[in-house]
């Protein structure tokens, strides 16, 4: 496995350090107890950050009053300890902020290691807390960007889109292909990465709003199932019609403009002017070619169903990379 040093790794490095350093400068016992709650509290988003913290400073309240009433109205023992944990847990998975169990029971064994509860003790505590939480969560409030790796998974699922079609178009207009499907299997795998991704990018931003990302990368999930539903009806096709060679420059046209823009409606209407095309031709002749017609027409509706789910994405930004043409055309 190749080593790497993370963004995260080097906010928890750099943070932990921090919250020790200023525990100390105050004279706060147990200082190091803040570079832990530091490292618990860093997190992969601002959103699971905030929860955590939120979680865990919750939590350590409850702690310091139990730990108060049980160590004094019982005694300072190791069993009342555990007497604690039997009840204080149970209530922390009820009020969901069970992520704060850990750090909780550190300020429980401060507390129980001092041997009375004082109000120098808690303002102690509470400090710890306060400056754990504090650093982790100006130290995440840095995330870096994910539109690089978020805008290659499109490129990347655009052009296995473009395969796909391509290889449609060459059965279509040979009924021979040698094509290994890998792309389908890439691409399933591609789009399940992308919107994990993307979802992590949302929980990056505090005022909540919709992601564009996500919503491409799931219109792009559901167009990839009309896909994969079609692909049998076409390779069943043993002819070649004149309507599979008219279907087939259509899919062409439309493999060469996969992009993240959206005007699929001018694609939507060239498909519609095509079946019109078809409903004025010679009836099939055989059941030979009835059946291959009907296996046409049935991709035509599902290819219909592809383009009005990409009609109904707003679509994302175009890329100054992007060639200008594709900002006026998309599928």
């Amino acid at each position: 496995m190749k080593f790497r040093i993370g963004y995260r790794t080097i906010k928890t490095a750099v943070g932990t350090s921090i919250a020790i350093m200023i525990a100390q400068m105050f004279g706060l016992e147990n200082y190091v107890s803040a570079g832990i709650i530091t490292i618990l509290c860093i997190q992969v988003t601002k959103k699971k950050s905030l929860m955590a913290s939120w979680a865990r400073f919750f939590a350590c309240l409850m702690s310091m009053v139990f730990a108060s009433l049980f160590f004094e109205l019982i005694a300072f023992h190791p069993l009342v300890i555990g007497l604690l944990l039997l009840f204080f847990i149970p209530i922390t998975v009820m009020m969901k902020v069970n992520d704060g169990i850990v750090t909780s029971s550190v300020i429980i064994l401060h507390i129980y290691n001092a041997g009375e509860v004082s109000r120098e003790l808690l303002i102690n505590e509470l400090g710890l807390i306060t400056i754990g939480i504090g650093v982790a969560l100006l130290a995440n409030l840095y995330m870096p960007s994910l539109d690089g790796k978020l805008i290659e998974y499109q490129q990347q699922i655009e052009e296995n889109f473009k395969i796909i079609f391509e290889e449609i178009v060459k059965y279509l207009r040979t009924n021979e292909s040698n094509w290994d499907g890998s792309e389908l299997t890439e691409t399933y795998a591609l789009i399940e990465e992308a919107r994990a991704l993307a979802n992590r990018d949302t929980e990056n931003r505090f005022i909540q709003q919709e992601n564009l990302y996500y919503s491409y990368f799931r219109m792009r999930e559901k167009q990839f199932e009309i896909i994969e539903r079609v692909l049998p009806s076409i390779t069943s096709i043993s002819l070649q019609l004149e309507q599979g060679e008219m279907i087939a420059d259509f899919i062409e046209e439309l493999s060469e403009h996969i992009h993240p823009g959206n005007t699929a409606i001018v694609y939507i209407e060239k498909l519609l002017r095509m079946r019109l095309q078809f409903q004025n031709m010679e009836l099939p002749k055989t059941r030979e070619e009835f059946e291959a017609r009907a296996a046409l027409l049935h991709f035509t509706q599902e290819m219909e169903q592809y383009l009005i789910i990409k009609s109904n994405f707003k679509g994302l930004k175009m890329k100054k990379e992007l060639n200008q043409k594709q900002v006026n055309e998309a599928n």
